[in-house]
């Protein structure tokens, strides 16, 4: 499966999705003009990718390398709030199904907001995160 390659811009941030490393990487900000624009084609080949893994691979093969979704975020609008927990719903989605999966989701020293709408985040989901703090220079 093809994997995703979105360079951030001012308002959208960068997106890495590669099925054959297991890794979907998101960092920057996210405020994009049309937001269902952007999120739209990430959702799904998200979903696509994990539909056909679910249907056709062995669990315990593909749970051997879990998956890892890293989020870096500075900032996002509730817009943006919206589709991240899309993609966190099919996260949790397929961990149901038993795929191994795991949520990075980093945070500046000092930045409690974005480690609380994290915390947020995992809870209303009910999917453990790892959190990361990164420390500032």
């Amino acid at each position: 499966m093809k994997g995703l390659n979105i360079q951030a811009k001012e308002k959208s941030p960068k997106v890495i999705f590669d099925p054959e490393k297991k890794i979907f990487e998101m960092e920057g900000n996210s405020r994009p003009e049309n937001v269902r624009d952007f999120y739209y084609p990430i959702i799904d080949t998200l979903r696509k990718y994990f539909e056909k893994v679910s249907d056709k691979e062995d669990h315990v093969a593909f749970n051997e390398n879990p998956f890892k979704f890293t989020f870096k975020l500075d900032y996002f609008n509730s817009a943006s709030a919206k589709f991240i927990s899309d993609i966190l719903v099919i996260i949790k989605d397929f961990t149901d199904e038993k795929l191994e999966i795991k949520v990075n989701w980093y945070f500046e020293d000092g930045d409690d907001d974005m480690k609380e709408v994290g915390e947020d985040f995992s809870e209303m989901i009910s999917l453990p995160f790892n959190f990361i703090m990164i420390q500032r220079n």
